[in-house]
């Protein structure tokens, strides 16, 4: 077993691995189990205490008796008193972000034993957040500090009632900074976890012989916090009470965020990630999934969906085909040549987009990176268009128009480094792989300003490649297997045998080639309607739908094993290239694949629920 202290230190070495691999950089990576943090966490302690906001009273706490300890908040789960979600921590629900006490928990469970915790009194310390009510209530109502849906949600506190004094001790055994003035009690994790943001400046400033008051006491440092949605009582009621109390600066914005979620379910660190950093890495481009995020977070506090066939189709379509394809498409026209020395006449595009920029930096000031993006993409259709239309490939077969390809080229080129500066801040590698290309800098917003002229073109290298189907799909095999419940995989004490008896019955074929096979197209279908045919003893009429208006009538002989009822709106896998056959009910368009010897022993085969009408099963 791992000590607490050497888990963090995995931890972090994990987190700094992922953040680098996705273009994520830190001037400095602290820790809130630091020297640092502890001393400013006496600090703020000394100014609450100063300003009479601790006081003591004693608690109802849940109790493990088979481990002869209080409980922390993580270390218990139930069902939330707000909402009913089940599974939740002992201090905040995940799906409503209600914060509660453990012992509000309905059903609580000890993560320690597995048995039912009691309920056992002991002192605690708490702040006494009333007493900063008329100052959070106007805090919290200061325009542009949160989201409207946020600051809403949180004038409900305010309304005609108290405030909640706020727990920020738990007794011993607990990991964490012990309370200097209450030896055998510790800061609870929600109180010394913000502060780290300060700790983590002071590392910083002195590796660099800065001061901490300069960032976070001076009225010329602006401060931001980034969070998700669960944790926003943390950030928005108890963090400034602090802050104003130790006389630091409070947050400019508190920018909240929704959850991650897949096929609508969120994606939970503490309670397992559904796709780890290190898992994506293994099979797919990090710069992907930076603009499949930037292109679904808007300025709200809606979740975002990874729905990888999205992912796949929006990257391809959007970063491949609209973006890269401006530099793929022209630049080896002028890898020898380089620029026109003059800009070229380009129907206006150039001045549109550099106009244009102004509008996409506020989308970024406004925490709308999906907007962002599509005017983006808008100004890259634009830019496609006028490139087809002049089609350089095709003027580079007439010598004499050699000064035309130059041209197009440079209006091309020029467009391709508007948008890279306008990716940058979310595609930081290819921007500097495009800066290469280009020879020149792509390092700030005015860049998109003037044009190119005169300037030579490196030698084109795929600046990114395609995002192909199997990559995806071992990603999604990955996942699926991570995440399939451990009771269904057996261990090794309980091995499965299968026996030989299906084979008997039913001999292997001889062998064919594989050109025989690839003329059998095998697609995903949907059953759109099922119906008994009252004549019929074995027959179902099945129409399939292959996507789109696409469908297919098909006779199955599995009336024996399934109800017609139970088959609608299933995934079937079809024969969908079987020569029509005349039947006595119609004619059949092809053939849904089955397992079994037959009657009731039949077991239609079914992909998984993120395949797709008219895919084809290879």
């Amino acid at each position: 077993a791992k000590s607490e202290v050497e888990l963090i230190s995995k931890m972090s070495e994990a987190h700094q691995q992922d953040f680098a691999a996705f273009s994520v950089e830190f001037d400095h990576f602290g820790s809130t189990n630091s020297p640092a943090n502890q001393a400013l966490c006496g600090a703020f302690w000394t100014a609450l205490r100063a300003s009479d906001l601790i006081i003591e009273e004693d608690v109802t706490q849940l109790f493990d008796v088979k481990e002869g300890t209080f409980l922390a908040d993580r270390f218990v789960k139930g069902t939330c008193p707000r909402c009913g979600e089940p599974n939740q921590y002992g201090d905040n629900c995940d799906k409503c972000s209600a914060t509660y006490a453990p012992t509000e928990l309905l059903n609580p469970i000890s993560a320690l034993s597995g048995t039912v915790p009691e309920i056992r009194r002991a002192p605690h310390l708490f702040v006494e957040l009333e007493k900063e009510h008329e100052f959070l209530a106007e805090w919290t109502r200061t325009p542009g500090t949160l989201q409207p849906e946020v600051a809403n949600y949180l004038h409900s506190f305010f309304l005609g009632k108290p405030l909640r004094n706020w727990d920020v001790s738990r007794p011993a055994p607990y990991f964490g900074f012990e309370i200097p003035t209450h030896p055998g009690n510790y800061w609870y994790v929600w109180f010394d976890a913000p502060i780290g943001y300060l700790a983590t400046t002071q590392e910083w400033c002195d590796k660099h012989g800065d001061n901490l008051d300069r960032w976070w006491r001076s009225p010329e440092t602006e401060i931001y916090h980034f969070i998700g949605k669960d944790i926003v009582y943390f950030h928005t009621l108890f963090w400034p009470a602090m802050l104003k109390a130790a006389g630091f600066n409070l947050p400019k914005r508190v920018q909240v965020h929704g959850f991650l979620t897949a096929n609508g379910e969120k994606m939970s660190k503490s309670k397992g990630a559904r796709i780890s950093a290190s898992a994506y890495l293994e099979h797919l481009d990090p710069a992907y999934l930076r603009y499949y995020y930037a292109s679904k977070l808007g300025s709200g506090i809606e979740d975002i969906d990874l729905d990888l066939e999205e992912f796949a189709q929006r990257v391809n379509s959007e970063l491949l085909n609209k973006v890269i394809n401006l530099a793929s498409r022209t630049a080896r026209f002028v890898e020898g040549t380089g620029l026109a020395s003059v800009y070229p006449e380009d129907e206006g595009l150039f001045a549109a987009a550099a106009k244009t920029a102004e509008e996409i930096a506020d989308a970024y000031d406004a925490f709308d990176f999906a907007r962002a993006m599509r005017l983006t993409m808008a100004l890259a259709d634009k830019a496609n268009e006028y490139v087809a239309r002049m089609a350089p490939w095709a003027l580079k077969k007439d010598p004499t128009k050699a000064q035309e390809v130059q041209d197009v080229c440079t209006v091309s080129l020029n467009l391709f480094r508007q948008l890279m500066v306008f990716l940058a801040p979310v595609l930081p590698k290819l921007a500097e792989q495009a800066a290469a290309l280009l020879g020149a800098s792509i390092a700030r917003w005015e860049d998109a300003q003037a044009p190119l002229v005169g300037t030579p073109i490196g030698k084109y290298e795929h600046l990114m490649q395609k995002v192909e189907a199997s990559a995806v799909l071992a990603l999604a095999a990955a996942n699926e297997e991570k995440a399939a419940p451990a009771e269904t995989a057996p261990s090794g004490a309980e091995e499965v045998s299968d026996d030989d008896a299906a084979l008997i019955a039913e001999p292997l074929g001889a062998t064919c080639t594989f050109d025989d096979f690839a003329k059998i197209d095998l697609r995903v279908a949907r059953v759109l309607k099922a119906e008994e045919l009252p004549k019929a003893k074995k027959l179902l009429k099945l129409t399939l739908s292959l996507g789109g208006d696409h469908t297919r009538t098909v006779f199955a002989g599995i009336k024996a094993a399934y109800s017609a009822d139970d088959l609608v709106g299933r995934l079937v896998v079809m024969v969908a290239n079987l020569a029509p056959r005349e039947m006595t009910f119609g004619t059949s368009e092809g053939m849904v694949i089955a397992a079994g010897p037959g009657a009731e022993e039949v077991f239609l085969l079914s992909p998984d629920s993120g395949a797709k009408p008219g895919q084809r099963v290879h």
